[in-house]
């Protein structure tokens, strides 16, 4: 029986999110899924974890960039504009569900890029037009059984303090063997549950040795957090980064690739 999934890939910086949320994505896919793939990390590095060319990806504006979409969407009157350019009062529920099939652009196993981007101005008090938008795009993705979405959110805390992922099934946090990792995980399961998150569950990446694992466990088990998958170190992926291949197109049976394969796995039999 195949259900709905909506995810979203958190994590510090470098953990190897871009990596899970393009993998997973194109797992699910050649799991019969319609997967909408959600970059909103300022990196913009989905595209290549997906395998859409770069003369494509390269084309694509974000959508916190496209001042004339947020100035449509938004409801936003030239003539009432405040100094920042924008007016006070806008739409706080600006029409989004034909912004998939307009802006989305079509990758490999036909898994459908949207790039959203970031609002630039930080705080969790933030109501700019950019920000009502993203909310918007992201409260409006409604699914069938047989969709998911999966959204490679940016590194740290950001999207959490403004509330973009309420909504989402699984908050799926990756970490790597370091304090500093799970320290971000700490602060993210946090404020995911203020923002009414149940579901919060860990990936580590970058394993090199039983003593690595052992000190994520620990150190999740203390926190009262679920290690979901195990994702090994290899080289296989830092070789794709560095010829700017998807890393499944790269090395479809390398460790790292088939790990991830078992996260999918997993993720699918805790919501059918």
């Amino acid at each position: 029986m195949i259900t709905f999934l909506k995810i979203a890939v958190s994590g510090k910086g470098g953990v190897g999110k871009t990596l899970v949320a393009g993998t997973l994505s194109r797992l699910l896919a050649r799991s019969e899924y319609k997967v909408l793939a959600v970059d909103a990390d300022p990196a913009l590095n989905l595209s290549y974890a997906l395998g859409i060319p770069s003369n494509v990806a390269s084309k694509i504006v974000p959508l916190v960039n496209n001042e004339d979409f947020i100035r449509e969407r938004a409801g936003v009157d030239s003539q009432l504009e405040d100094t920042k350019g924008f007016q006070t009062f806008f739409k706080l529920n600006p029409k989004v569900d034909d912004v998939a099939k307009k802006y989305g652009v079509t990758g490999p196993d036909g898994v459908k890029l949207l790039v959203i981007g970031t609002v630039g101005s930080g705080g969790s008090g933030c109501m700019c037009p950019a920000n009502a938008l993203i909310r918007a795009i992201l409260r409006h993705i409604s699914l069938k059984s047989d969709e998911a979405v999966v959204m490679d959110m940016e590194a740290g805390l950001e999207h959490l303090g403004r509330g973009t992922t309420r909504g989402f099934q699984l908050l799926l946090c990756v970490v790597e063997p370091g304090t500093q990792s799970i320290e971000t995980v700490k602060k993210i399961k946090s404020l995911a549950e203020d923002i009414g998150i149940t579901e919060v569950a860990v990936v580590a990446n970058k394993v090199t040795s039983h003593e690595d694992k052992v000190f994520i466990e620990k150190s999740l088990d203390e926190l009262g957090l679920e290690l979901l998958g195990v994702i090994p170190f290899d080289e296989a992926i830092r070789r794709a980064d560095i010829e700017q291949v998807a890393p499944i197109d790269y090395s479809g049976n390398s460790p790292a690739i088939h790990a991830i394969q078992e996260l999918k796995n997993q993720i699918e039999e805790r919501y059918e």
